[in-house]
């Protein structure tokens, strides 16, 4: 395949429409991509590139080994699944918080700087669908969890006695509000990042950094 072409890993759902969305702004005609197609690749040959459309989770993976030369990622993903790639440019969009929440009527007593008291909440069950993010955030704590990995209903665990506490992502905190649950503590803000394969950005590094440089510019305006 051709040195300067091009395999770009999108991601399924909410955080697609916003990609297409910046690449057609930098030149990339992506009309025909489209998640209700039941096309995965999608040839971009007027761009000499390919889009491929990949479960959010998934994109590190492909990125790490090769399948695509770029992705664009949620933060909280790239966090999670901790694979060796390059981070290149943090795009924006897709903004949520990584917070730790728990049922309203077991919430720690608050320090006098207002914080909740974490103390008590160590060795407990924390339910989550990242279990790496929030063993870290305990560790820096100096405390230790018991981390369950969920794939969904995260809100469920604690009010049916699986979990303590739950460490999830947020956007609005109404979910949170309608499970009865309450913030006790901000972990970390995350966003979409662009990120590359680490051989990809060595021998395609000048169509990379185009792409790259023409988002930048394209956040600048934005701002």
């Amino acid at each position: 395949m051709a040195r300067n072409f091009l395999t770009i890993a999108l991601p399924k759902g909410k955080l697609l429409t916003d990609s297409l969305e910046a690449l057609t702004k930098i030149g990339i005609e992506c009309q025909e991509v489209s998640e209700e197609s039941r096309k995965l690749v999608f040839p971009l040959e007027k761009a000499q590139a390919q889009i491929i459309i990949c479960r959010p989770t998934d994109i590190p993976t492909f990125v790490e080994y090769g399948a695509a030369d770029i992705g664009f990622v949620g933060k909280d993903t790239l966090l999670e699944e901790n694979k060796d790639v390059v981070e290149l440019l943090d795009l924006g969009f897709g903004y949520c918080r990584f917070v730790v929440a728990m049922p309203e009527e077991k919430v720690p007593p608050r320090l006098p700087d207002g914080k909740f008291d974490l103390s008590g909440l160590n060795h407990q069950r924390v339910a989550t669908k990242f279990p790496r993010v929030a063993e870290d955030f305990f560790r820096e704590q100096g405390m230790q969890v018991l981390p369950i990995k969920l794939h969904g209903n995260i809100e469920l665990a604690p009010r049916v006695g699986l979990a303590e506490m739950i460490v999830d992502i947020v956007s609005t905190g109404t979910t949170l509000r309608q499970n009865k649950l309450v913030e006790i503590a901000p972990i970390l803000e995350a966003t979409t990042r662009l990120i590359a394969n680490r051989v990809a950005y060595r021998m395609k590094h000048e169509r990379i950094n185009e792409l790259t440089e023409k988002l930048r510019q394209l956040l600048g305006k934005a701002h």
